[in-house]
């Protein structure tokens, strides 16, 4: 027998009756004492099976009493605002909409809490995973062809809310940090997390520094529990992997493009994640930046202002960061402007005393790896800093030998200077051959009139304690070109061993076996796979002479056991695509999970 197309004998009737009276009448019942209505209702709102008519005629009756709703009835709110709204009619999402805006210009104490309520909802849903009486339960990775209709929906609700409570911005700040996915999550997590937290920025420009800074502190903690070796350890595992699979047959290693799924296997998990976010970073940049494909100048400055401030406060001062500097990188290249207005601010950190020496020496380092490395700089621009470098460091030669006294190795004293001294040689190694492309003679006399002999040649010795690998590539070009001959200094070294040593705390010095410039290249090669597809266009990699000494170089270095892209003139494919930030661009931007990530070849040290 059926009845408006339903089996009666075998289904059960659909939900459309409730109990108990009016929600006026259970309020006032509630506030007499009579609690029995009062949790019926919570219960019926809790029900998991209820209907999107039921959820209709619940909100408008609350609707028309919201101004009843104060403080008392905070349970009540809160199992209102765990209703399952998203996903449902129009209608009940323009109801549950309509029934926000009214409660928190009512009663804006349940303001946070309807905030939180939208921001739990900026990662895919939950599924319940149980191995071994241990819950990892995490997002659900599977594909929702309704994940960007959802996340419009709580990007909507925000924006209703925003409108009758203009002080929101001042409360949602928190609850992003504090709803933030810890960094053990699936990359789809993050990946949803931080694309949402970005998009909020579209309609809330005033916190954008303060997501940014969000956004790149979780990274940045991302970056340095990935260390560069390890991601080249795990490349490698993974390389031998893959061929262990393709000689079974099971695996073809040319069908493995880079930034494709592929195999789906992950050289490093938590490259994998910041190999995702760093991808969604600096398509939030380029999107911000380039709405309609020409810079928009205005847009572009802020966006400046607020990632350099956030540079001098996270990235300067944390050590062993590896990529997340490459979002300032990224932006630079949009406009010389830009790379010289980092440049100029790095050059104000280094020459200012007041600064701690370990943020000198970091800016030093990031002057000379961007003149090294930004394929993007013009020549003009190289020069212009290595000038004011050179300057520097013969200003503080003559300090010195107006002093009088004899000065040693001592890097702690001498810190700023040695990373200037390596900062130099590291740009003219990568650069030089673009100085005298212009101009044979006008270059050559341009390097000459540096003077770089007598920097070699001082009391500080820098040669004895930059990296062996940046002295000997330089010493190899200044003798070519004759502007520096570096080759006697280096066996005197080698010959004497003169120690390096350290300042310490007591007033004294010791020697160290540790070299404290080894860590200022915040340039190296990219090593995330995914990502690497927008730096690799940009990005300057070395380039060895052809000729006998390019390979006495290349044999130098090899000896030295570097593995360096000096030696490796390979670069990943590029692919333009990068993903957009609009509000619709969701569904082209995640058209499947994360793809598994490798590294190109490991970069100087």
């Amino acid at each position: 027998m059926e009845i408006d197309g339903r089996d009666f004998l075998n289904t059960p009737p659909t939900k459309t009756v409730r109990f108990g009276g009016s929600v006026v009448a259970t309020l006032a019942k509630y506030k007499q004492g009579d609690l029995q209505q009062y949790e019926l209702l919570k219960h019926q709102l809790s029900d998991p099976d209820i209907k999107d008519g039921q959820i209709i005629n619940w909100l408008q009756e609350f609707r028309s009493c919201v101004t009843l709703l104060g403080k008392d009835h905070e349970h009540l709110i809160h199992t209102i605002l765990r209703l399952p709204w998203l996903g449902r009619s129009p209608a009940v999402i323009e109801e549950y909409l309509a029934f926000l805006g009214n409660l928190v210009s009512a009663q804006t104490v349940f303001l946070c809490a309807c905030l939180k309520m939208v921001v739990s909802h900026f990662i895919p849903k939950r599924v319940q995973i149980c191995e071994g009486g241990v819950d990892i339960s995490d997002s659900d990775d599977d594909e929702d062809e309704n994940l960007a209709r959802t996340f419009g929906h709580c990007h909507q609700a925000l924006q209703v809310i925003l409108r009758y409570v203009p002080s929101t911005s001042h409360f949602l700040v928190p609850i992003l940090n504090e709803k933030f996915p810890f960094v053990q999550k699936s990359s789809r997590t993050l990946e949803c997390y931080v694309h949402n937290l970005l998009r909020v920025t579209v309609y809330i420009p005033t916190i954008q520094r303060d997501v940014l800074e969000i956004v790149i502190g979780k990274m940045l903690k991302i970056d340095v529990s990935a260390p560069r070796a390890s991601i080249e350890e795990a490349e490698e595992r993974s390389m031998q992997h893959r061929s262990e699979l393709t000689e079974e047959g099971l695996f073809d290693m040319d069908e493995d493009e880079p930034g494709e799924q592929g195999s789906g296997l992950t050289a490093h998990p938590m490259a994998e994640k910041l190999d995702s976010l760093m991808m969604v970073t600096m398509s939030y940049i380029r999107d911000s930046c380039l709405p309609k494909g020409a810079l928009d100048v205005e847009r572009t400055k802020e966006l400046f202002r607020d990632l350099l401030s956030i540079f001098d406060k996270l990235i300067l001062p944390t050590h062993a960061s590896c990529h997340v500097q490459y979002t300032l990188f990224y932006l630079c290249s949009f406009r010389v402007a830009l790379a010289e207005a980092f440049l100029e601010h790095l050059w104000k950190v280094f020459q200012n005393p007041s600064f701690a020496p370990v943020l000198r020496q970091a800016a030093a380092g990031y002057i000379g790896s961007l003149l090294a490395r930004a394929s993007f700089l013009p020549v003009v621009t190289v020069r212009a800093c290595v000038d004011l470098l050179v300057q520097w460091i013969h200003g503080y030669i003559d300090s010195l030998d107006a002093g009088g006294r004899q000065a040693c190795c001592d890097v702690t004293l001498h810190g700023p200077f040695y990373t200037a001294c390596q900062a130099v040689f590291y740009a003219l190694i990568f650069r030089h051959r673009a100085i005298l492309e212009v101009n044979m003679k006008k270059g050559l006399a341009y390097l000459q009139g540096l003077n770089l002999e007598r920097v070699v040649m001082c009391q500080l010795n820098p040669l004895n304690v930059c990296l062996p690998a940046v002295i000997n590539l330089f010493a190899a070009f200044t003798r070519k070109y004759q502007v520096a001959f570096c080759y006697t200094v280096i066996e005197k070294n080698n010959r004497q061993m003169l120690p390096v040593v350290r300042s310490s705390n007591a007033g004294g010095s010791v020697a160290t076996n540790t070299n404290p410039l080894d860590s200022f290249f915040p340039f190296d090669p990219y090593l995330l796979k995914r990502s690497s597809s927008v730096i690799q266009p940009l990005y300057q990699v070395w380039e060895a002479e052809d000729s006998e000494e390019g390979v006495a170089q290349r044999e130098t270095l090899r000896s030295m056991d570097e593995e360096d892209d000096f030696l490796n003139k390979e670069t990943p494919h590029s692919d333009p695509r990068i993903m957009g930030m609009t509000p619709g661009s969701y569904d082209r931007a995640f058209p499947c999970s994360p793809c598994s990530v490798g590294s190109p070849p490991v970069g100087f040290p």
